[in-house]
């Protein structure tokens, strides 16, 4: 059970080609207690220490829980009328479009929910924060007054910040193309896909 913090950070972190061992070793220097698998095809086929079929086993072995919450994966499509063209990324623009929907409202429920018991680090592939999904799960999150802060070393974490093109109205968040974004720049992306 967490400890008595009122409002506890949910962590964020790619496993990239670290090694297993790395990945633990990093999970651990934070304290992680849960590892939320947030990939929509939990596989890697150049990093298959990172499969489902071994990584549950290996967390448990060193202490951590296991849990794969596909309602926040990513590779979602852009719909035709999206409101969230301000996303150049094809693979950004879909999963926001996918955030107005009750399965990723039921899936941000359920990962706050585990956070509230445990030590909880989202985890997918890519390892910058920006150039994954994750940063748009962690926009949801902010805007409900949770606190995210993505891994970036043993010894350092950065805080999220919300995304600047954004725009809240309650808990939904929407990402459309006006003025303010004619003059942006991206976050650097690689193509127009999205490492999974």
């Amino acid at each position: 059970m967490r400890s008595s913090e009122a409002t506890p950070s949910i962590l964020t972190l790619g496993h990239s080609t670290r090694t297993l061992e790395g990945l633990i070793r990093l999970l651990k220097a934070h304290g992680v207690e849960l590892v939320v698998d947030v990939r929509t095809i939990p596989r890697s086929k150049r990093n298959p220490q990172f499969n489902q079929e071994s990584l549950p086993d290996s967390l448990r072995t060193s202490g951590m829980d296991y849990v794969h919450l596909k309602e926040l994966g990513g590779l979602r499509h852009p719909e035709v009328d999206s409101e969230n063209k301000a996303w150049r990324n094809l693979s950004f623009r879909g999963f926001a479009d996918y955030m107005q929907t009750a399965e990723f409202e039921a899936g941000l429920e359920r990962l706050i929910i585990l956070s509230q018991e445990k030590t909880v680090a989202v985890l997918c592939a890519e390892a910058l924060p920006w150039r994954c999904h994750r940063s748009l799960v962690a926009d949801a999150l902010t805007v409900r007054g949770i606190p995210v802060e993505h891994i970036m070393t043993e010894k350092t974490r950065t805080k999220h910040v919300m995304t600047r093109w954004a725009r809240i109205e309650g808990m939904k968040i929407a990402y459309p193309l006006d003025r303010t974004c004619l003059l942006r720049v991206d976050r650097p992306m690689a193509k127009d896909t999205l490492k999974q």
